[in-house]
């Protein structure tokens, strides 16, 4: 008699925004259950990501893990995302055997064999599915980020470094989500011009 053997696909949204956290989503598909139609977020209309994320969460275990803005300029955004991404695993209801990891790093802290595959998010369902996830999640945060802090234009950059935000940090300053340990804003709290 075979075990069935889980996979999770792991991938994360918001590394390079200058403002809100870094978002890890883990997803292991149950047995006998897929999605049609996955791939890069990045590749996919916000209304595609829309209509297939009831999909995932009904074919499929999820977990999240996020890194808030403060963490991130503690230990790095890297350290941060590996963390956001461990959080992920942690947090799903089943464990699985083995976690493929978009990239070219495997988090050391992981709880079961890890691989990464650089494009996975393009290639593998389960990283496509946690790409998807990861991403919608954030920038459903960001929408509400814009609402709390109003000003900055987060609902329609989501924190990356659009000519329009750094107007908006150049007129009103860096509010509480912003990554003070990124160049653009610690450089700006010092008063120097970003190259």
């Amino acid at each position: 008699m075979t075990t069935t053997r889980l996979v999770a696909g792991i991938d994360e949204a918001g590394r390079g925004p200058l403002a809100g956290p870094v978002v890890a989503a883990a997803v292991v598909f149950r047995p006998g259950c897929t999605v049609g139609g996955l791939g890069d977020s990045k590749a996919l209309s916000e209304a595609r990501r829309e209509k297939l994320l009831p999909l995932i969460h009904a074919a499929a275990f999820v977990g999240v893990g996020i890194a808030e803005p403060e963490e991130i300029d503690r230990i790095n955004i890297l350290q941060a995302t590996m963390i956001a991404m461990c959080r992920a695993l942690w947090a799903l209801p089943v464990r699985p055997d083995r976690a493929l990891i978009d990239g070219n790093r495997v988090p050391d802290r992981l709880d079961c064999a890890g691989e990464a595959i650089v494009g996975g998010d393009a290639s593998i369902p389960e990283i496509s599915a946690a790409s998807i996830v990861a991403k919608t999640l954030r920038d459903d945060l960001m929408r509400r980020a814009d609402l709390r802090w109003p000003g900055y234009g987060f609902a329609a950059h989501k924190g990356y470094g659009t000519a329009a935000h750094m107007s908006a940090i150049a007129e009103n300053g860096p509010c509480p989500i912003h990554r003070l340990s990124f160049a653009p804003i610690s450089q700006r709290a010092l008063g120097l011009t970003p190259r």
